[in-house]
């Protein structure tokens, strides 16, 4: 799964890490600024909030006794403000410990006295409760409770909004920077390939002709044509691997798995062998890829098969999943080499490391399983030998 979720191209795996970068940077410059601007905004709302106790306290001290309920009804109409009395049996709620809250009540025990206590509810009502005392005694306390929206904050839609815009501005920008850095070296890339396998293979096929022409010994051209083979498949390898295999923007087509197994296994004749489908085996996919990775696995399994022939090609459904199948009666290899068979430039260390070759055909098989969405699996055989199966989604 973490394989599939990595792009698997140059041009997205540089915007994806760019893109990250810009993400990340902007988030770390929201928490700095947050954090700058908390203890700045707390010690203004314990200024505003000891500011509203210290006046309500100094209007009740200087009100007539009979026209203190006047005052609290004025308070409560105008500025939000109510004065309970203080009770032993308040059952009241204590803030969450965010970081504002606890600079908040350190503040206000600054401003107001040791003693002072912050709630956000009250008996079951729910404000921004702050005790505090007019008279001296136990019958002096009182909760002078404010609007809780006098310390959250909400932010406007319309800042998301622009923000949401600046931001993906600024992906698009990205994006088009690494576009116009990165198509220009992938089409380098494509150029060079061409011309390396120009330039290769031609001396090796006028080699080949000399060869044929001007060695006499049978024993002797026989074993340089397949010299001369061997390189002219190491080379493709090579290729092929440095090819990109993501596919991106290819058309798939429509194929018939089992009709495409069969065509392949006529080419060698007795040395494989294609069990019958007993069911539809259809998918759409990029063919000549697909094709180019049943033969390397084909070519791996004849090369480490010895004369324990044929191979056998299978198709199979599993889980919902197509399984191609290419089973061989080889030396095998051990679970533990598995995974690493699949890497670049590896080949087997014990008994599948006779044969030639650049340790680029698994990768490549590797590669192609993975743009068609699916995988590679190298499986033990039951009886001995080797299960490379290519599990591709059914559609």
């Amino acid at each position: 799964m973490r394989l599939r979720l990595w792009p698997r191209s140059l041009l997205w795996r540089s915007f994806l890490l760019i893109a990250t970068l810009m993400l990340v940077a902007v988030a770390a410059w929201l928490a700095i600024f947050r954090e700058a601007e908390l203890e700045p905004r707390a010690r203004m709302l314990a200024q505003t909030i000891a500011s509203v106790t210290n006046l309500t306290r100094a209007a009740l001290l200087t009100a007539r006794p009979d026209s203190r309920l006047d005052l609290l009804a004025e308070l409560s109409d105008t500025e939000g403000v109510h004065v309970y009395p203080a009770d032993a049996g308040d059952k009241i709620e204590p803030p969450p410990p965010t970081a504002l809250t606890r600079h908040l009540e350190r503040e206000l025990r600054t401003r107001l006295g040791p003693e002072t206590r912050l709630a956000f509810a009250l008996n079951g009502e729910p404000g921004l409760f702050v005790s505090f005392r007019i008279f001296s005694g136990d019958e002096g306390d009182y909760w002078l409770a404010l609007p809780r929206e006098r310390i959250e904050r909400r932010l406007p839609l319309h800042w998301f909004g622009w923000g949401t815009g600046v931001l993906l501005l600024a992906l698009a920008g990205a994006w088009l920077i690494v576009y116009r850095i990165v198509r220009p070296i992938e089409e380098e890339r494509a150029l060079l390939l061409a011309g390396i396998s120009h330039d290769l293979r031609t001396p090796l096929t006028r080699l080949r002709m000399e060869t044929e022409m001007s060695v006499a010994d049978a024993e002797a051209r026989a074993g340089m044509e397949a010299d001369i083979a061997e390189m002219d498949r190491t080379i493709g390898q090579f290729l092929d691997f440095a090819r990109p295999q993501g596919l991106a923007g290819k058309e798939k087509v429509p194929t018939d798995l089992a009709a495409l197994l069969s065509q392949i296994a006529e080419r060698y004749g007795e040395r494989v062998r294609c069990r019958p489908a007993s069911a539809d085996f259809s998918l759409p996919a990029h063919l000549e890829p697909l094709r180019r990775a049943i033969v390397n696995l084909i070519e791996n399994a004849l090369r480490h098969a010895g004369l324990a022939l044929p191979v056998e090609l299978e198709l199979s459904r599993e889980s919902g999943k197509l399984v191609i199948a290419v089973l061989d009666r080889g030396p095998g290899i051990t679970p533990a080499d598995a995974e690493r068979l699949k890497q670049p430039f590896t080949r087997g260390e014990a008994a599948r490391t006779g044969a030639g070759g650049a340790g680029l055909g698994l990768a490549i098989v590797e590669r192609i399983a993975r743009a068609h969405g699916g995988r590679l699996e190298l499986l033990p055989r039951d009886g001995g030998g080797l299960t490379a199966r290519i599990v591709l989604p059914a559609n």
